[in-house]
């Protein structure tokens, strides 16, 4: 990114600068006398009682973080997934409403995981991107109040992102004096597994240093993803229906349901092919006591199949070759197959078949091409050409030109590779998302 070299990446020394930098701006800062320790403390708890009566998910996960002032080291508000720390001239300042954005605003980067996903990504930069993903939810859920005083990262035009996809979009576009006229960060975000490695790095501050902020072993770093992961499906639990948001809906969603990799749901589908029609030749014995006889299943061993390579320039050779390779190890367990195998742009090209005994090896199919993409294309030669699969297996990147296809030609699955959407599915057919094979 542009000029972004200059950019602190000792987070330690950053925050020391940035509680200097607030306490110069402000007109006067409230002397911290105990009565204001108190009113704050106040302030947060009828704040997290607010989020119970308003908005029950946020309110259980507040329950849960146990309140610490942090005003030494912390000039705004911070979280650990354990903890919510804040200053207490900072919450001063706010009404309930802008604490309770406040305390929304922590639960979500604990929720999504924040605190552990910036790997070696720069620290300003990263922040920023998280603070769009939070903002974006809150603002448009109606969770408390923006604080007036602070203008945050938060436009719509990144909804649907990820912190990541953000994250690659800002680098690039903007410079470190840009970033700043974008915005403020609303809280200090700290990786306590890397930023309190170097005990006593940093100036020393009035009172506390950076270094005494709590630091955390990887494997108590863990235990603590755990128990948000625990505390988020509890509260959502308790919340009911409706009274979460949806991008927390889908997280519990992954978590909950059952996974099926793309080869275990091709394996599948393939395999129910050969289920494919009745016959009196073999009755069923499930109604023989009740002296009603039933057609059985005639299994018919032959599994045909289409298969379609979307070679409009995203696919890789090693990802359509991995892909051929499960077909073929499925193919390999059947004594009778015939696969028609085509690639396609905005035309189809390259049709051979592959059967049993014509000697013809799947995974010497030479893959070319690259250009637009219609998805339209793969119907119309099918129609033209009489072709009707028993399954249409599309492997694609999932971005078509303008139709998905005919949904009622016949029985569908895309396998999509490469989409930055992990959650798309298609409007029609069976929808499984290519992953490549984990290697040691």
């Amino acid at each position: 990114m542009a000029q972004m070299t200059n950019i602190a990446t000792d987070q330690g020394q950053e925050v020391l600068d940035r509680w200097e930098e607030i306490k110069k701006k402000a007109d006067q800062q409230p002397e911290i006398t105990d009565e204001l320790k108190a009113e704050v403390l106040d302030k947060i708890i009828v704040a997290r009682v607010g989020l119970l009566l308003r908005h029950p998910f946020f309110g259980n996960m507040a329950t849960r973080l146990i309140i610490k002032e942090a005003t030494d080291w912390c000039p705004t508000a911070a979280t650990d997934g354990r903890h919510l720390f804040y200053s207490v001239p900072f919450f001063a300042k706010m009404t309930n409403k802008e604490v309770e954005f406040v305390i929304a605003h922590e639960i979500l980067h604990c929720v999504y995981d924040h605190m552990t996903r910036r790997e070696d990504r720069d620290p300003q930069v990263h922040n920023i991107a998280a603070d769009y993903i939070v903002n974006n939810t809150l603002v448009r859920d109606g969770i408390g109040e923006k604080p007036k005083d602070i203008p945050i990262y938060q436009d719509f035009k990144y909804d649907g992102k990820t912190s990541e996809e953000i994250y690659d979009e800002i680098y690039k576009k903007y410079d470190e004096e840009e970033l700043k006229q974008l915005g403020q960060l609303l809280d200090e975000h700290v990786d306590w597994d890397k930023d309190n490695q170097d005990k006593g790095s940093g100036k020393k501050g009035k009172g506390k240093s950076p270094s005494d902020k709590p630091s955390y072993s990887k494997d108590e770093l863990r235990k603590i993803r755990d128990e948000i992961k625990e505390n988020m499906m509890a509260s959502a639990q308790a919340a009911g229906a409706g009274k979460v948001p949806k991008e927390v809906e889908r997280m519990i969603k992954e978590l909950t349901e059952p996974k099926i990799t793309w080869r275990e749901l091709l394996r599948q589908q393939i395999q129910s092919t050969i289920r494919n029609d009745f016959t009196f030749q073999r009755p069923s014995r499930k109604a023989w006591h009740s002296g009603v006889v039933l057609p059985g299943m005639n299994y018919d061993e032959t599994i045909d199949i289409a298969i379609a390579i979307d070679m409009s320039g995203s696919i890789m050779n090693e990802q359509a070759q991995d892909f051929l390779g499960e077909v073929k190890g499925i193919m390999d367990e059947y004594q009778d197959y015939n696969i028609k195998l085509w690639c396609f742009d905005t035309k189809v090209y390259n049709e051979q078949d592959f059967t049993a005994d014509n000697g013809q090896e799947l995974m010497d199919y030479e893959i070319f091409g690259g250009g637009g993409t219609d998805f339209d294309c793969n119907w119309e030669y099918m129609k033209e050409n009489d072709i009707q699969p028993k399954r249409f297996i599309m492997f694609t990147d999932g971005y078509p030109w303008d139709s998905w296809g005919d949904a009622d030609y016949c029985d569908t699955i895309f396998v999509i590779h490469s989409n930055h959407d992990k959650n798309l599915q298609a409007p029609f057919g069976i929808t499984t998302h290519y992953e490549e094979a984990k290697r040691n």
